[in-house]
């Protein structure tokens, strides 16, 4: 694959953060202004801006400067659009879809071209080129990423444009945005937008996290906003549901939203007051509210929806907290468990006694009665569940009181224990996940609140002879991550639960099923890691193994990279970003607090995790 261009026909310039004044046609003035080559382009302190077509401009500069303006920071690309005849211009639809390649686009003649697009350009009237390339993803119309390794081409034309003919433009230009990788990290940021699972318990509304790519440097509350009004992505169907009327949007003639000096946004929506109940209003801003956490420039702490006839309602964090049924405040930190030396379930604190012997926890799997190679705790803490210490049965017991040793009926008849069943996983529902990893029968299970009869459940997508062989559930029940068998390779696949029926009569199938690091040929252990976010230890083709973030969608967010440490065969982190990861390594049980290094907790002990 070639490299990235060199040639500055159009061309960028890069300026200073400091140096920099509104509009995308003004230029700074102070500080130096340069061509732009990969090595300056990446440098957070330098903003880089397109450059207009120069007069006389060949039909390869034209091109070449037109992909290199779409790599600029250009409101609306109004750079990029120079390069356009007029109609043209009028007619491109930039945030039609995105597509990112391993390098930028590479423009050639295509071959077999008509005497009058190809040859002696001084004496044609159109030209033509074919731009190619290798794909790393599209991003669609809602900002949803999808990854891709298909092979980009794509044609682009030319014609004579001015009173004289003179001047070449692009009269058909590619589909939306085609820039390469780097650039595309440089310039889009991964934002969750945030819509409520459409099945829901009793005082609990788990939200669903949905990433989306938003323009770095644009406006990105308004983006953000315009995002959760477009609706779930297609990926999630009908997993998960939005608050917010169908085809409502912003009210016409608003341009831009900011918070107040009081950290309050106040957001026009074209809808009349009776048409939104007081309910759907607070989940409507308890939507906006979550979305825009995850903005390092937002401020908001509090949300008012107005309406074409006036206040809709008004809505804080705290409030919002109580909609989805996490309660006003601070919330209680999860333990953090493992596994001793004697096969009993521990948690980190017991570890820290005075005479430092960590103590078991409450109940059976605590006590030794049943020695375990695996566990799991519920997300709510009060119950655990066990694999065996052979790998062939599941247990589940209270974490109170002396509790109950109760067999589930999950049982795996693998002749080889390697093979038998993998560690459980609780999801956001109570509900409880294992797979049997045996390859004469692989199937991967579901223990409805961890006490109903086992079901197995069809994974959609699965190829023939894949096998999964680890499990994580989601804390919002939509979503599961599957670490899956294919051939000599293990990747990451995540699922989308689809349940239909009420209660006893619940069912539950597997579908959508999507390469979540596809950049990993080779995963060892993974966990997820907050809204959309996993951590995981895998290996590039012909690379090391190494720790990492990856997204629910298959992108890699941006200071992904995790510290090394050798031989990782589990990895667990909360929903928390501020709590550790958690990890088993050559070194026995280690944890990562944030901004530090690693540090050891027990040289003995294995498997741990956090609920879930």
């Amino acid at each position: 694959m070639p490299g990235p261009r060199r040639r500055w026909g159009g061309g960028l310039v890069l300026a200073t953060v400091g140096a920099l004044v509104a509009g995308c046609a003004s230029m700074p003035d102070s500080g130096d202004v340069q061509p732009v080559d990969s090595s300056t382009r990446n440098d957070p302190r330098v903003r880089v801006f397109g450059v207009a077509p120069r007069d006389g401009a060949r039909p390869l500069e034209v091109v070449d400067g037109f992909l290199e303006a779409l790599t600029s920071e250009d409101r609306d690309y109004a750079v990029a659009r120079k390069y356009l005849t007029e109609k043209a211009s009028r007619d491109w639809r930039p945030g039609s879809r995105t597509t990112v390649l391993t390098n930028s686009a590479v423009p050639a003649p295509p071959r077999g071209t008509p005497p009058n697009e190809a040859g002696d350009a001084d004496q044609a009237t159109s030209y033509t080129y074919v731009l190619t390339g290798k794909k790393v993803a599209t991003v669609d119309d809602r900002l949803s990423y999808h990854p891709s390794d298909a092979t980009y081409q794509e044609t682009v034309r030319l014609v004579r444009t001015g009173k004289d003919k003179q001047e070449w433009r692009i009269d058909r230009p590619p589909t939306g945005v085609v820039l390469g990788k780097i650039d595309f990290q440089r310039l889009y940021w991964p934002v969750n937008k945030y819509y409520f699972a459409a099945r829901t318990e009793a005082g609990r509304e788990p939200l669903v996290a949905d990433p989306v790519y938003i323009r770095s440097w644009e406006d990105s509350v308004t983006q953000t906003v315009k995002a959760v009004l477009d609706g779930p992505s297609s990926w999630l169907g009908g997993a998960a549901r939005s608050s917010f009327p169908d085809g409502i949007a912003l009210r016409r003639g608003t341009t831009a939203l900011a918070p107040d000096d009081d950290n309050r946004l106040t957001v026009p929506l074209d809808v009349n007051r009776g048409d939104v109940s007081a309910a759907a209003c607070r989940e409507m801003a308890t939507q906006l509210l979550y979305s825009l956490r995850d903005l390092a420039s937002s401020s908001v702490k509090t949300v008012e929806l107005r309406g074409d006839d006036g206040s809709l309602c008004t809505l804080d964090e705290d409030e919002a907290d109580v909609v989805v049924g996490r309660g006003a405040g601070k919330q209680e930190q999860p333990d953090q468990y493992y596994l001793d030396k004697d096969h009993r379930l521990v948690n980190f604190d017991s570890a820290d006694r005075a005479d430092g012997v960590p103590a078991g926890v409450p109940g059976p799997l605590g006590t030794g009665e049943q020695e375990l190679r695996s566990a799991a705790v519920s997300r709510d803490e009060k119950y655990a569940a066990g694999v065996s210490l052979n790998g062939d049965r599941l247990f589940v017991s209270a974490l109170a009181g002396t509790g109950e040793l109760r067999f589930t009926g999950v049982r795996s008849k693998a002749a080889d224990e390697k093979n038998r069943l993998s560690t459980p996983s609780w999801d956001g529902f109570g509900d409880l996940w294992v797979a049997d990893t045996d390859p004469d029968d692989p199937r991967l299970m579901w223990v409805r609140k961890g006490s109903a009869d086992p079901v197995e459940v069809k994974v959609a997508g699965l190829g023939e002879g894949d096998r999964i062989e680890a499990v994580r559930a989601s804390s919002d029940g939509v979503r599961i991550a599957l670490l899956v068998r294919e051939g000599k390779r293990t990747t990451l696949r995540i699922g989308r639960v689809e349940r239909v029926g009420e209660g006893e009569a619940t069912k539950v199938a597997v579908g959508g099923l999507r390469a979540a690091a596809p950049q990993l040929e080779e995963v060892t252990a993974m966990s997820w890691a907050g809204g959309s976010r996993l951590v995981v230890a895998g290996r590039e083709e012909g690379g090391v193994r190494q720790l990492q973030y990856v997204l629910s969608d298959g992108s890699v967010p941006p200071k992904s990279s995790l510290p090394g440490v050798n031989g990782v065969t589990d990895i667990a982190a909360a929903d928390d970003p501020g709590l550790p990861l958690i990890a088993h390594s050559s070194d026995g049980i280690v944890r990562l607090p944030a901004g530090m290094n690693w540090e050891t907790v027990s040289r003995q002990g294995t498997a741990p995790f956090y609920p879930g």
